[in-house]
């Protein structure tokens, strides 16, 4: 057969294939799938693709192995191996992160997200001032953990000179936004040509065109399948058709051409299938172990079936999968226990537990205990789901039911917590038959709620999750308060979509349990301050609700605390507490950072880019939305775009806005969650007032009005319906909008409260009366230091004065708030008071708009960032880019503000019209 025969028909392909490591060599970067059926030729058009690579192209290159699916990180260890010795030139929490995923350093769970990244800067640092072409083989058994930080890392390639391609069987859902190129099979012609080449002696055309047609063009098929055949079935004998899948066939091909090996050789070559490090000398040791010399080695090359030079491989990655599948249980255990017996204890005891694992056969508390420790470790590295699998394979080992019961229950939560519901559920239920404690009875009760819920979100979930509470009362307060405020949250969460009736029950359940306690404990005030706002009222919680908050403020929350201060940033927002808002974003956010909690960053990160946006610091909320979006691709857990929407309102993008209303709505209807229907109609509102569309905004703000006893979305929302209603001339609407919403702030008695307040009274009220309360508002507004009120205030109050005719003191007013809204990014509002402004005679001089209004959006960010100090490799840590892409999207801002240094950003960035978007980036 001739060296090109493999890639026979492939012109698609390597045309491709040629343009990513053109692109790499020219300083570009590009990620791509090679996604197709075993044996269709991926692999062949990788051995191509690094043939056509230069030396200034480094190549590295690994094989992702199914028996390492269960250790976390162990793709990334085999990925970034050889470039750790860059790992020094990584900003500090990357380096920590991705020494702390490798096992490098004793620390607490690594950001997934701060993983990707480090990925990122040592490929980068790899590249260098070259080319890198990074190729994972088999890329479908590479571990959940290593998966998610390749694939962000790969989404983020654009100026780096790096090429990653990645070879898998069936693209799943962590690479699904990755360029993607399907192999299929080859046409007939080439398959025929193929045929006869790996047949050379001649088939009958009847069994031709069947082996032709059975193989679908796979080329592996149709070079092993002829192997197969007898003499008289290549003559043209009869044959039956297989109706055994094409994998399996050309596996069970690869199988029989070893049968004629003498059996040392065929041991050999499982022991090297079950070693998926590829270790030459390990491959030594673990072979002496079982008596192999070097006849066995010497067989298995001349078999051409192991490749060993600096690392073990087959001359097929199916060969492993086959040789493995085919053995006997007793040969794998014989080989697993030859290889843990030559594996360290110390280096490696994650790899040794797995192995002694699958070398034993009866229950053995010494191993199960060895896979505990293994999970424990996994833990601390962030892989849940390997965690999960550690204590699986350990409750199977376990002699004693009361143990096995303990780790079935670990391996369900861990599974639950790496977002595996269905796995954790069907864990528990194998524990039925166990003899459980009562606090392991309900502890399953508890996790079975929880995924459950995270499973369907259907109106089950409040009712179980409060029956977990109240059976674990007695037994854990701690996890009872715990699972007693998620019961509330899910019954709150769903909102009018929701059984009201469960709301009050599971909050006068925590009214009971909590009745008798006078604690001083934040977690303990916020759960029943929070019962008490939704079964009786503002009223009755206001006092509970204020202590609670300044317990948050005043006491330092442990990781489980930690979980609790959604709420707390909650009852700020009721409360109307700016400060304590900011304070306690900034706080939850810190502490999710430095714990690595990445299952409450996201959320953390949301409370943060609310208090940003009251802040008036929409550039750093839409920072805050894309680390939450980094952290989603990283962990694959899902969450609504309320902070994408928010913004895209605020700033008046209406198409966006719209966009995303009709997803999340959509989304909030199907999982009937109220809370997501209230966002978009609070959302919708603001941007409807901004760009003057009031009649639209009185019919998104009128369906809040059955709905404001709920608070939050709900009641901010009367403070837009005043003012449409008011600029619609629907008087009986802005008063009842008005006094519901009065009723809710005034019994608060904040500034930013009566501020609220004040702004909607002012629109009902005229002359001194209406400028009293514009200007008691904007007071308030300034003291909380909210300057996005401030300047919606000032442009209420210069309309005021323009319909009164004092056409110079709206002036003043108009031309105030169009610098606080532009300068915040509330570019409707801002055009509002521009348009304001003309019709009372005056006009704002806009900068004309040069090259720099063609600036993307991510231009625009590295822009900011630079004009502040930071340094390109800073620039990358905080936009989730490389050093390199931000080097090249500041050379991109350079061209076009024309401008040839740093220093000149400000300058530059001051002429940018603020009331105008930058382009959207492509």
């Amino acid at each position: 057969m001739t060296e090109t025969a493999p890639l026979r028909g492939r012109r698609r392909e390597l045309a491709e294939l040629d343009a990513v490591i053109n692109g790499a060599r020219a300083g570009r970067s590009a990620a791509l799938v090679l996604a197709g059926e075993a044996g269709v030729g991926k692999t062949a058009l990788l051995d191509h693709m690094v043939l056509r690579t230069t030396p200034h192209v480094r190549v590295e290159r690994v094989t992702a192995s199914q028996s390492e699916m269960e250790l976390a990180y162990a793709g990334l260890q085999q990925i970034a191996g050889h470039m750790m010795s860059s790992a020094a030139r990584l900003p500090a929490p990357q380096r920590e992160a991705i020494d702390s995923a490798l096992g490098l350093r004793q620390s607490s769970a690594p950001s997934p997200f701060l993983v990707g990244l480090a990925l990122l800067g040592l490929l980068t640092e790899a590249a260098g001032d070259g080319a890198l072409l990074c190729i994972v083989d088999d890329a479908q058994w590479l571990d959940q953990a290593s998966a998610r930080a390749l694939a962000f890392a790969a989404r983020r390639l654009e100026a780096e000179g790096i090429a990653i391609v990645l070879a898998m069987r069936r693209v799943d859902d962590v690479f699904a936004a990755l360029p993607q190129l399907h192999v299929e099979g080859l046409e007939y012609d080439d398959a025929r040509e193929l045929l006869r080449l790996a047949a050379p002696g001649g088939l009958d055309r009847r069994v031709r065109d069947q082996l032709i047609a059975e193989a679908r063009g796979n080329p592996l098929a149709l070079r092993e399948l002829p192997r197969t055949l007898s003499p008289a079935e290549i003559a043209g004998g009869f044959r039956l058709t297989s109706t055994m899948p094409l994998e399996t066939r050309i596996e069970q091909s690869l199988v029989v051409q070893l049968e004629p090996l003498p059996q040392p050789a065929r041991l050999l070559l499982l022991l090297a299938a079950a070693d998926p490090t590829g270790d030459p000398e390990l491959l030594w040791r673990a072979s002496a172990e079982l008596g192999l010399g070097p006849e066995a080695f010497n067989a298995a090359k001349d078999a051409d079936a192991l490749v060993i030079g600096t690392r073990v491989g087959f001359r097929h990655p199916l060969v492993r999968s086959a040789l493995y599948r085919d053995a006997s249980a007793e040969d794998r255990r014989r080989v697993h226990a030859a290889l843990a017996a030559v594996t360290s204890a110390e280096h490696d005891p994650d790899r040794r537990a797995w192995h002694r694992a699958s070398a034993t056969l009866r229950p053995d508390e010494e191993v199960a205990s060895d896979l505990e420790q293994s999970a424990a470790r996994a833990r601390a590295r962030g892989g849940a789901a390997a965690a999960g699998a550690f204590l699986e394979r350990a409750a199977e080992l376990t002699p004693t039911p009361v143990s096995r019961g303990h780790r079935l229950i670990a391996a369900a939560e861990a599974k639950h917590d790496a977002g595996a519901p269905a796995a954790a559920i069907n864990l528990l239920d194998t524990t039925r038959d166990l003899p459980l404690t009562e606090l392991q009875h309900a502890l399953v009760a508890r996790l079975r709620a929880r995924a459950g819920y995270a499973l369907h979100r259907d109106s089950s979930g409040p009712k179980l999750l409060l029956a977990a509470a109240q059976g674990l009362e007695n037994l854990d307060p701690v996890l009872a308060r715990d699972t007693y405020i998620e019961a509330l949250a899910a019954a709150i969460y769903g909102g009018r979509l929701g059984d009201a009736e469960q709301v009050a029950a599971v909050s006068n359940a925590i009214l009971e349990a909590t009745d008798t306690e006078d604690s001083d404990n934040a977690r303990d005030l916020i759960l029943r301050g929070q019962a008490l706002l939704a079964a009786k009222g503002q009223e009755a919680a206001l006092e509970t609700l204020r202590r609670a908050q300044r317990a948050f403020l005043d006491q330092a929350p442990d990781a489980l605390g930690l979980h609790w201060m959604w709420f707390a940033s909650r009852a700020a927002q009721d409360l109307w507490e700016a400060r304590a808002l900011r304070a306690l974003a900034d706080r939850q956010v810190d502490l999710a950072r430095a714990g690595g909690i990445v299952t409450v960053l996201p959320i953390a990160l949301s409370l943060l880019m609310l208090a940003q946006t009251v802040d008036g610091e929409l550039d750093a909320a839409e920072a805050s939305c894309d680390e939450i979006d980094a952290i989603k691709e990283v962990t694959g857990h899902p969450l609504p775009q309320y902070g994408r929407l928010f913004l895209a309102a605020y700033r008046g993008r209406a198409a966006e806005a719209e966009r995303w209303a009709k997803q999340i709505r959509a989304d909030a209807t199907a999982r009937g969650e109220g809370y997501g229907l209230s966002a978009v109609n609070f959302a919708e509102a603001i941007l409807y007032n901004g760009l003057g569309r009031f009649t639209d905004t009185v019919t998104s703000g009128s369906r809040e009005l059955p709905y404001t006893h709920e608070l939050s979305h709900a009641m901010r929302t009367l403070l837009e319906l005043v003012e449409a209603a008011t600029h619609t001339g629907d008087r009986a609407l802005a008063e009842h909008a008005y006094e519901k919403l009065d009723s809710v702030t005034r019994p608060v008695g904040t500034n930013w409260a009566a501020a609220v307040s004040a702004m909607a009274e002012a629109q009902l009220r005229n002359g001194d009366d209406a400028y009293r309360l514009y200007q008691n508002a904007i007071e308030r507004f300034e003291i909380e230091r909210i300057p996005i009120m401030v300047g919606r205030c000032r442009l209420l109050y210069g309309e005021e004065l323009n319909r009164q005719g004092r056409r110079t003191d709206a002036r003043a007013h108009l031309r105030s708030a169009h610098e606080l809204l532009a300068n915040c990014g509330l570019n409707g509002f801002a055009q509002r008071a521009a348009d304001e402004l003309q019709a009372s005679g005056d006009t704002l001089r806009v900068p004309a708009e040069g090259s720099a209004a063609q600036l993307t959006n991510q231009e625009l960010n590295v822009a900011r960032l630079a004009r502040e100090g930071l340094t390109n490799r800073d620039i990358g840590a905080r936009l989730f880019i490389s050093g390199h892409t931000a080097e090249y999207h500041l050379r991109k801002v350079f061209t076009k503000l024309g401008i040839k240094r740093r220093t000149e950003l400000k300058t530059a960035l001051a002429h940018l019209d603020p009331a105008t978007s930058p382009t959207e980036a492509l």
